[in-house]
C-alpha cells in the first residue's frame, strides 16, 4: 500500500457538497482507502480572476494502484461530476489533484508526482500541512516553510 495525497478543488455549482461527495466517492474506488481528510478552505482563484471563489481540501489515501491507474480513478470521478477543461485555469465543477504518491518523483507526459506547482499553492499546503504538520514536498522541501512563502494567498479555513 502507499499512501497518496490528493487535492481537491471545485468553485462551480454547490462547491461544498461537491468536494464532500468526492472525498466519499475516493472511499469506494477498488484499491483505494481514505485514511484522513482536512477541513474546507474558501481561496480566490490563481491566475484566471473572473471565477467565483474555490472551496478546496486534501485527502490522504492508502492505495494499491500504480500512480497512473490511480490518476485514471481520479479522472473519472472528476468527470462524473461534470468537469470541462476549456482552457487552463477554468473554472470546474471538480478538479482533483494527485500531489504526492508515497515518496515517488514521476515524470510521465500525463503525470508529474509531486505536483509541480503545490508548492505555489496555500489551499494545497494548508490542508496538507493540516493531516501532516512535518510532510516534505520533495526537490522542494518542508511544507510548512514552502505556506510561509505563499503569504500573500489569501485561504479561509471553512469547516
Amino acid at each position: 500500500m502507499t499512501l497518496a495525497y490528493v487535492g481537491l478543488g471545485a468553485n462551480l455549482g454547490d462547491p461544498r457538497r461537491t468536494v464532500a461527495e468526492a472525498i466519499l466517492e475516493l472511499g469506494r474506488l477498488p484499491g483505494i482507502a481514505v485514511t484522513s481528510r482536512s477541513s474546507l478552505y474558501r481561496c480566490a482563484p490563481l491566475g484566471y480572476a473572473a471565477q467565483p471563489d474555490f472551496i478546496n481540501a486534501v485527502v490522504g489515501l492508502e492505495t494499491a494502484l500504480e500512480a497512473e491507474p490511480l490518476l485514471d480513478h481520479l479522472q473519472a470521478v472528476e468527470n462524473r461530476h461534470g468537469r470541462q477543461r476549456p482552457f487552463s485555469g477554468a473554472p470546474r465543477t471538480l478538479d482533483l489533484d494527485l500531489l504526492l504518491y508515497g515518496d515517488a518523483q514521476l515524470c510521465v507526459p500525463r503525470l508529474t508526482v509531486p505536483h509541480p506547482r503545490m508548492h505555489e499553492r496555500a489551499f494545497v499546503l494548508q490542508p496538507l500541512l493540516e493531516l501532516d504538520p512535518v510532510i516534505s514536498v520533495a526537490g522542494k522541501g518542508l511544507a510548512s516553510t514552502l505556506l510561509r512563502a505563499c503569504s500573500a494567498q489569501k485561504i479561509e479555513r471553512i469547516d
